[in-house]
């Protein structure tokens, strides 16, 4: 029996095909939606940018707020996805050993995610479970994109390091099997430069270069390696409402492809070692 393909693999085979490092969040609010039907949303979604995206990362708290319905809906979301593309699991869960490990089931062996985003602030036992899956890909919260993030992430340790630049440091020794990631918001560009410093190999997943106004250019330079790759930058609401009208697939086909554009051309602008 051949070995089962790997979550670094199988994004990296998305991304090279479509030469692409855009994931697109499959976030549907009931409030903003187009038409009524949230799966024929999904699914023009997943349609109108199959050909753009390296991977979809839809975010559980959209589908649980419908109740048994929605999780219904996430699993005919995540059925109706390419097989070639790779489904991040926005999840953020994080509990004691025992409890993380029935959370690792259901996301990976119920749900199916190719990756999750995990919360690492219990610790090394809260992640291992996740991390036992050496097929899947686990993404940590390290310095996120939301406005309240310093909070805590910013915090000073007696080390003298961030709070946030020891999470980086603790998931480098912890990817033993490779499948650590980081998740970096593109709201904090030096954030984002200091961690791609601290783990010039690890994949990051950069949320926040769409409404939340991170800028695309500084992202892809400093979240990038040294080949401009090992990023996946994640947009939602940008490309979903692009329009709210009936030629809502259609737009955000158009908002997909130009910021995949952006984010190719500032690859090549990294590449031929713009700073």
């Amino acid at each position: 029996m051949p070995d089962r393909i790997t979550f670094a693999n199988k994004l990296l085979a998305a991304s090279k095909k479509r030469s692409s490092l855009l994931c697109v969040g499959l976030d549907p609010d009931p409030e903003r939606l187009p038409v009524a039907d949230m799966l024929d949303f999904n699914r023009a979604i997943i349609d109108a940018t199959c050909d753009l995206v390296c991977a979809y990362k839809p975010n559980l708290a959209f589908y649980e707020a419908q109740g048994a319905a929605g999780l219904a809906l996430l699993q005919k979301t995540i059925e109706y996805i390419p097989e070639d593309i790779p489904v991040i699991g926005d999840a953020k869960r994080g509990d004691i050993g025992n409890t993380a490990r029935a959370y690792a089931h259901a996301l990976f062996s119920v749900c199916a995610f190719d990756a999750v985003t995990v919360n690492p602030y219990l610790g090394h036992d809260s992640i291992e479970p996740f991390a036992a899956y050496q097929d899947r890909g686990v993404f940590l919260l390290c310095r996120t994109s939301n406005s309240g993030a310093g909070d805590f992430q910013e915090l000073q340790l007696a080390s003298g390091l961030s709070l946030y630049e020891v999470v980086a440091q603790k998931a480098s020794l912890w990817n033993t099997s490779g499948n650590i990631g980081l998740v970096v918001g593109a709201t904090c560009p030096a954030a984002l430069k200091r961690v791609r410093s601290l783990c010039p190999e690890m994949l990051l997943l950069i949320p926040g270069t769409g409404a939340q106004g991170g800028g695309l250019a500084e992202a892809v330079l400093q979240g990038t390696d040294s080949l401009g790759e090992k990023a996946v930058f994640s947009v939602s609401r940008q490309v979903l409402y692009a329009s709210a009208g009936k030629d809502f697939a259609r737009a955000a086909h158009r908002e997909a492809e130009k910021i995949l554009h952006q984010i190719r051309t500032y690859q090549e602008k990294k590449r031929d070692g713009w700073r």
